[in-house]
C-alpha cells in the first residue's frame, strides 16, 4: 500500500494554479453514507463541502456539521501565515495555492504539504470506518522545530442538501468539560463533539461568524450561493517536529471517541484498505486498478436510518448493506445498485456484502418492482422505475455465478416468478407485456421510468414511453435467466412457460426493433404519439451485452460499429449521437439547462461497460483492443474528484467532467472491465 500514491500534478502560473486547485476535489467516506469533502485549495465551492457530513438516523439523513477550519501557523517571531480556508475573502484560493507544495492521495486518503515560513507542514484527513468522526492531523516534517497552530472550527447545522443560506437551527451553544467541547443547537441535531490532541493545547472563547461565504459551483448551477458560518472560538496548540497534532470532530459518543487514538485510527484504516486491495481480483498492486478498488469502497455502505432493515438482517444473522449511487447528492438507487453490484462487490471479493445487498432489496419487492430509490432521511422506497427490477435479475445472475450461493437462489426464485407474473399481467406506471407481441411497454404521464430519467418540474425530458430497446433486452435476459433457474430447480416442464414468453419476445424484438434504413436499432418502438424513435443511442448495446443477447447474431457487428463511430469517446459513450436535433454538446448552466442535456449527448462513463462487453462478443480475442477503450479514465483520476470517476462528461473535447465527482456505476464498470481485459 505504500506504493499506492497519487500526486496531483502541479499547475503552472499562480492564477492558473489557484483556479485548478478550486476545480480539483477530494472525498473521504465512512461506510455509513457520511463523508468529508472539499477542494484541494480548501475553499468550499459546493454546499456539500465540509469536514464532517454525518450520516444520522432517519429523519435527519446526511447532515453538515463541521463545515470548515481556518488554519494559521504562528512563527516564533509572531508572523501569522494562513494556509487554508479564510472565510468569504476572494483571495482564499490563492492563499492556499501560494503555500501548497504538494497534494497526494496515499491509499486513497488526502495528504497536503504546505511551505510556510521555512516550515513544511503536513496535513491529513481521515474518517474511521463506520463512524461519524473526522480526524484532521498536522505535523511539521521539515524546517524549524516548533511553531504554534491556530484552528477555528466553523459550523452550520443543516441537511447536506439544504441551500447554503438555510436558517440556522437555533442559537448555537458551546459546552466544555475536561478538554471536551460540544457545539449544539436545537434538540433535532446531536451535538458536534470536538477535541484537540497535542502539547499546550487550549481553547479561546472568541465568538465569530464568517458572513457571506460564496460557493462558486452553487452559483454556476443556479442555486443559492452565499451563506454564513458560525464559530465559538479557536484552538491553539504547539507544533513540534515529527509530532502529530490532531483535531477530532464527531457526532459519536465520547466513549466511542476514546476507543482509538489518531495514530490507531490511521493504522486501522490503512490496514483495512490494504485488505480490500489484496482480496480483490486485480492482478497488480500498481497502476490504476487498486485505486479503482479503493474508489469502489466509497459507495458500499451500511444505512444508518433504516432501523427495521437492520433488525431483520440481524435476526437472520446477516448485515444490512446498500450502495450510494454517487457523491455528493445521490442516495441508494435500485438501478444503480444492481448495475454496480458486480464491479463494486464481486470484482473486489466482497461476496458477503453482495448477498446482503441482494437480499435487502428482495425484501422491498412490491407489485413486481424493486425500489428506484430511497430518498434522503426516509425508510420507504419509491418505485417509479421500469428497469431496476430487470437489472435485479442481472445482479443475481452475476452473484450466483461468482458464489454458487444456491440457498439464496432458492429463496429468491419464488419472488422472481412473482415479478415476471406482475409484468405479464401489467403492474404500476404502465409497465406490462403487450399481449400482441410479447414485448414490454412502460410509461405513465409525469414519470421518467428508464435510466434516462431527467425531469424538471412537470417536464420529463426523455419520456421514452412505449417499448424501449434496453427495457426489452433486459426483459428477455430476465426471462432466460429465470427459465434456467426454474429448469435446474423444478425441471423442464416447469420452465417451459417462461421459455415460451422469452422466445416470443425474441422474435418480436428482432422484427420490430431493427431499423434497416439506419443499420441499427430503434430506441423506442410504438413510441408515444405513434411510430418508432430512430434516435441513435447507446441503449441498443444491451441487446448484445447481456448474458442472453436478444439481438440476432448477424446484427451485432453493425450495431457495435455504429455505436463506436457515433457515440464512443475516451471517457464513455454519448447518450445521443451528434446530428440529432436534440443533441447537446455541453452539460452546463442552471438545473433546466443541465437536465435538458443530461441524456441528450452528455457522455456517461458507466456505458463503457456494456460497450466493452458487446465489443468482446463481436471480437472475443481482442482484449488488448478492449483495454484501450479504458485508457482515457487513467488521466481522469487527476481531474474533478481525485482518484475516482465522475458521473458524466461533456460530449465534445476536452470532455470536461460534470455531475457527481464520484459515481458508483462509473467506478464499478471501469473496474469490472479493467479486470475483464487484463492479459
Amino acid at each position: 500500500m505504500s506504493s499506492l500514491l497519487r500526486t496531483l500534478p502541479r499547475p503552472g502560473a499562480e492564477p492558473a494554479r489557484a483556479e485548478t486547485y478550486l476545480q480539483h476535489e477530494w472525498i473521504v467516506t465512512n461506510g455509513l453514507g457520511g463523508y468529508a469533502s472539499g477542494t484541494v485549495c480548501g475553499h468550499p465551492t459546493r454546499r456539500y463541502h465540509g469536514l464532517l457530513i454525518a450520516a444520522l438516523p432517519t429523519p435527519l439523513g446526511r447532515t453538515m456539521t463541521l463545515c470548515q477550519l481556518t488554519e494559521r501557523l504562528v512563527l516564533a517571531d509572531g508572523t501569522v501565515i494562513s494556509f487554508g480556508f479564510e472565510g468569504p475573502h476572494s483571495s482564499a484560493p490563492s492563499q492556499c495555492s501560494r503555500h501548497l507544495a504538494n497534494f497526494q492521495l496515499a491509499a486513497g486518503l488526502p495528504v497536503w504539504q504546505f511551505k510556510l515560513g521555512g516550515f513544511t507542514l503536513e496535513k491529513r484527513v481521515l474518517l474511521p470506518h463506520l463512524q461519524n468522526t473526522t480526524y484532521v492531523t498536522y505535523r511539521i516534517v521539515e524546517g524549524g522545530d516548533r511553531a504554534r497552530l491556530l484552528l477555528r472550527p466553523l459550523v452550520h447545522f443543516r441537511s447536506h442538501d439544504a441551500p447554503v443560506d438555510a436558517p440556522d437551527p437555533g442559537p448555537y451553544r458551546l459546552t466544555t468539560f475536561d478538554d471536551h467541547y460540544e457545539i449544539s443547537a436545537s434538540s433535532q441535531y446531536p451535538p458536534l463533539r470536538l477535541s484537540l490532541f497535542g502539547p499546550g493545547r487550549a481553547f479561546i472563547l472568541d465568538k465569530e461568524s464568517a458572513p457571506k461565504v460564496t460557493y462558486q459551483l452553487e452559483a454556476q448551477r443556479g442555486y443559492e450561493s452565499v451563506g454564513d458560518l458560525w464559530s465559538p472560538g479557536y484552538f491553539h496548540v504547539e507544533l513540534a517536529r515529527d509530532e502529530d497534532v490532531t483535531l477530532v470532530a464527531s457526532t459519536e459518543s465520547w466513549e466511542v471517541l476514546g476507543a482509538l487514538t489518531a495514530e490507531q485510527a490511521l493504522h486501522s484504516e490503512r490496514t483495512r484498505r490494504g485488505r480490500l486491495v489484496q482480496r480483490s481480483k486485480v492482478k497488480s498492486t500498481n497502476g490504476p486498478a487498486p485505486e479503482f478498488v479503493l474508489a469502489a469502497d466509497q459507495f458500499l455502505m451500511t444505512p444508518t436510518g433504516r432501523v427495521e432493515d437492520a433488525a431483520r438482517a440481524y435476526a437472520a444473522g446477516e448485515e444490512i448493506r446498500s450502495v450510494i449511487a454517487g457523491y455528493h447528492w445521490f442516495t441508494d438507487w435500485g438501478r444503480d445498485t444492481m448495475i454496480s453490484l458486480e464491479g463494486l462487490t464481486l470484482s473486489t471479493g466482497r461476496y458477503d456484502e453482495a448477498g446482503y445487498i441482494i437480499r435487502t432489496f428482495a425484501y422491498y419487492i412490491r407489485d413486481g418492482l424493486i425500489p428506484n430509490m430511497f430518498p434522503e432521511g426516509r425508510n420507504q422506497g419509491l418505485y417509479h422505475t421500469a428497469d431496476a427490477t430487470l437489472w435485479f435479475f442481472h445482479a443475481i445472475d452475476r452473484y450466483i455465478e461468482a458464489t454458487g450461493d444456491a440457498a439464496t437462489l432458492h429463496q429468491l426464485v419464488p419472488r422472481l416468478i412473482d415479478i415476471v407474473e406482475h409484468h405479464l399481467q401489467g403492474t404500476r406506471f404502465g409497465i406490462g407485456v403487450d399481449s400482441t407481441d410479447g414485448l414490454l411497454h412502460q410509461g405513465e404521464e409525469g414519470y421518467q421510468l428508464t435510466w434516462m430519467d431527467a425531469k424538471v418540474g412537470d417536464w420529463v425530458v426523455t419520456p421514452r414511453r412505449g417499448k424501449a430497446v434496453e427495457i426489452n433486452a433486459l426483459w428477455y435476459n430476465a426471462l432466460r435467466l429465470l427459465e434456467g433457474w426454474i429448469r435446474e430447480a423444478r425441471g423442464e416442464e416447469a420452465a417451459r412457460p417462461i421459455a415460451e414468453h422469452a422466445e416470443r419476445a425474441r422474435r418480436s424484438f428482432n422484427e420490430r426493433f431493427w431499423n434497416a434504413k439506419a443499420g441499427y436499432l430503434y430506441d423506442v418502438v410504438d413510441a408515444e404519439g405513434g411510430g418508432n424513435d430512430p434516435a441513435c443511442r447507446p441503449n441498443q448495446l444491451f441487446a448484445i451485452s447481456l448474458r442472453h443477447p436478444v439481438l440476432d447474431r448477424e446484427r451485432w457487428e453493425p450495431v457495435v460499429e455504429v455505436v463506436r463511430n457515433k457515440l464512443l469517446t475516451p471517457v464513455g459513450l454519448r447518450s445521443l449521437a451528434p446530428g440529432n436535433p436534440d443533441y447537446k454538446s455541453k452539460y452546463f448552466g442552471d438545473l433546466r439547462a443541465r437536465d435538458a442535456a443530461y441524456h441528450q449527448g452528455t457522455v456517461w462513463a458507466w456505458l463503457i461497460g456494456p460497450f466493452i462487453d458487446a465489443w468482446l462478443r463481436v471480437h472475443p480475442e481482442d482484449r488488448a483492443g478492449a483495454r484501450r477503450f479504458l485508457q482515457g479514465f487513467v488521466p481522469h483520476l487527476d481531474e474533478a474528484g481525485i482518484g475516482t470517476i465522475s458521473e458524466i462528461f461533456d460530449a465534445e473535447p476536452p470532455y470536461t467532467p460534470r455531475g457527481c465527482i464520484a459515481q458508483a456505476w462509473s467506478v464499478a464498470e471501469v473496474l469490472r472491465c479493467w479486470i475483464k481485459t487484463e492479459e
